[in-house]
């Protein structure tokens, strides 16, 4: 009965039927993925998804207040897809994705580089940041630094960077139009020091075996070497 109660198993049909997932279940994807059922997108009604009547995305909209309302993380951390994970199951991820290193220790023993060095230090100093204000402080584009996305991709999935909200245009009127423009900041600075406090309470093994103890038992006919696999 227990397996049955912790299963990953719901349907999402509003806002806040999401924001129980992510607190009952501490990880849920957005997309399908390598773990079969494992994601919103296979868990929600299709009205939800996309909502031809009000030709709204609903999902996408939600992405915002979900992270504002249940202060979880929100990034590319699984297979280079975006998750939501709650603040109660972040510390021990981050933990293990950073192997227990802080950002300027891990650029101090020559594990990052400084074109990442660069752009999280760039995110540090002007969190919360839109990607679109990053790119010009930076000075990433067609005639100044490359390769803005793949980095910006890996900080997320170090943990180092998270995204905290989704800013849109508006119009004269002041509607909204477009997709949401991501911004980004640390998990330090989101968190504060409820996540710095944490983080690194365990060491990067415990850590890594207490998430995947915790997937094997939202997700029990996974096979733990595909749950390792997209851990990684």
């Amino acid at each position: 009965m227990k397996k049955d109660k912790d299963r990953f198993s719901f349907y999402i049909q509003t806002k806040s039927d999401l924001k129980k997932a992510i607190r009952k279940f501490g990880f849920v994807p957005l997309f399908s993925n390598s773990i079969p059922g494992f994601s919103i997108e296979e868990h929600v009604s299709p009205d939800a998804w996309y909502s031809a009547a009000d030709d709204e995305w609903k999902v996408w909209e939600w992405k915002g207040p979900v992270i504002r309302e249940t202060g979880c993380a929100y990034g590319k951390f699984l297979e280079n897809k975006a998750v939501f994970i709650s603040s109660e199951w972040f510390p021990d991820f981050a933990n293990y994705r950073r192997d227990g290193y802080d950002f300027d220790a891990r650029f101090d023993d020559g594990l990052a580089s400084f074109r990442d060095r660069d752009l999280y230090e760039l995110i540090s100093a002007s969190a919360p940041a839109l990607s679109k204000q990053l790119k010009v402080d930076g000075n990433y584009g067609k005639n100044g630094k490359k390769g803005f996305d793949t980095i910006i991709t890996r900080l997320q999935a170090q943990c180092y960077v998270i995204t905290d909200d989704f800013v849109y245009a508006t119009d004269k009127n002041g509607k909204r139009y477009g997709w949401g423009i991501a911004e980004y900041t640390t998990p330090e600075l989101f968190f504060g020091d409820a996540f710095r406090n944490a983080v690194y309470r365990r060491t990067p093994e415990e850590s890594f075996e207490r998430v995947l103890a915790h997937l094997k038992k939202i997700l029990p006919d996974a096979d733990e070497k595909a749950l390792r696999r997209i851990l990684k």
